[in-house]
């Protein structure tokens, strides 16, 4: 009885352990969807056949770039993807990006006044981070006029206490703009923690810039057609003046393989030397990452016993299938063969006397 209570309550314990090693790699699966921000290759692909990969390039604040350096990028990049000979029809399919900063600026209106963290932004930057509206419209890069601002609630409340301010006044620096509508903070658990920069607006990096002209560019982001592996990441780290920061791929950071290397740098991971200020939005991916890794990690820790459990069961199996086919199987092979070798030999010795009778 004690044995088999014994066997019941390993039983019980390994159909646990591979239920939490299932919520964990769930988890990952989930996390690995969780950012908007990191999918801007499979939103740009859309229903093509040909893959495409996000990069970003991080740039120091002693390096930080200016629009004719992101221009000069882009015309070596339509270079490079002409030189690379794959089918795809129309040049503008073949790459999106988009720039940014950040900085501080003064606000107000009739209303109220504060300081406010701005992220100044150029290109397709809605694409890749697309934030909710709650009011108004995005701002884009081919608008005319760059005097568009977008807000986020709490700036919204203390300015105008309302979110219905698509249209109306503010200043920014004492330069007048106007609010093109109000945001809605990502409401994920990561960015929650990441953003921690108060109330804040966008607005055009061209806008920033004549406002503050020792702005330069910190974040570049990019999707682009990847005719073999390791197109798009090698050619922004050959071309792009990145300077002492850093480039990394955004597509497939969440993958297996690509998390558990993560638990190598564990301890040093988070040491930066580069001088790189991380936007909040890479900071919430880190973290989501640095969950990814632990889960993985966990569930499988949580599958080494049933899989140790599996295999002893296998080769007991195993084991206990060859003794049988040793006890059942071959003396019954045996005596069939030794029953053939009785009958050749019985009819060999009736022709044999047959012919001498």
């Amino acid at each position: 009885m004690k044995s088999k209570k014994k066997r019941i309550v390993f039983a019980v314990l390994n159909a646990a352990l591979l239920v939490l090693a299932l919520v964990c790699f769930l988890l990952v699966h989930w996390l690995s969807g969780l950012l908007q921000s990191q999918q801007e290759a499979e939103r740009w692909r859309g229903e093509s056949e040909t893959r495409y990969v996000q990069v970003s390039c991080f740039i120091p604040e002693a390096d930080r770039l200016n629009s004719a350096a992101i221009n000069e990028f882009r015309s070596t990049l339509m270079k490079k993807l002409k030189e690379a000979s794959f089918d795809i029809q129309g040049e503008e399919i073949l790459f999106s990006d988009a720039w940014s900063t950040t900085g501080k600026v003064y606000l107000s209106s009739d209303n109220g006044h504060t300081n406010a963290a701005v992220i100044a932004v150029g290109g397709n930057f809605f694409d890749f981070h697309p934030i909710r509206l709650i009011t108004g419209t995005y701002l884009r890069q081919e608008d005319l006029m760059h005097d568009r601002v977008l807000i986020d609630e709490e700036a919204a409340w203390l300015l105008y206490g309302g979110n219905e301010l698509q249209g109306l006044p503010v200043e920014i620096n004492g330069v007048p703009f106007q609010i093109a509508g109000v945001i809605e903070r990502e409401q994920d658990f990561a960015s929650k923690k990441a953003y921690t920069a108060g109330l804040g607006i966008y607005m055009s990096y061209d806008a920033y810039h004549a406002l503050v002209e020792d702005s330069g560019v910190s974040c570049y982001e990019l999707a682009v057609a990847e005719p073999v592996k390791g197109f798009g990441l090698n050619l922004v780290k050959e071309s792009f003046p990145v300077g002492q920061g850093e480039v990394l791929q955004n597509t497939g950071r969440f993958r297996f393989t690509t998390l558990f290397k993560l638990l190598g740098k564990f301890g040093t991971r988070s040491m930066q030397t580069l001088g790189v200020i991380y936007p909040y939005w890479e900071n919430a991916a880190r973290c989501v990452e640095d969950w990814g890794a632990l889960l993985q990690l966990l569930g499988l820790l949580f599958l080494i016993l049933p899989v140790v459990t599996a295999v002893v069961l296998l080769t007991r199996l195993l084991r206990r299938g060859k003794e049988r086919f040793a006890e059942d199987l071959f003396p019954k092979w045996r005596d069939r063969i030794e029953e053939a070798v009785r009958v050749r030999q019985r009819r060999h010795w009736e022709r044999t006397h047959k012919g001498m009778k």
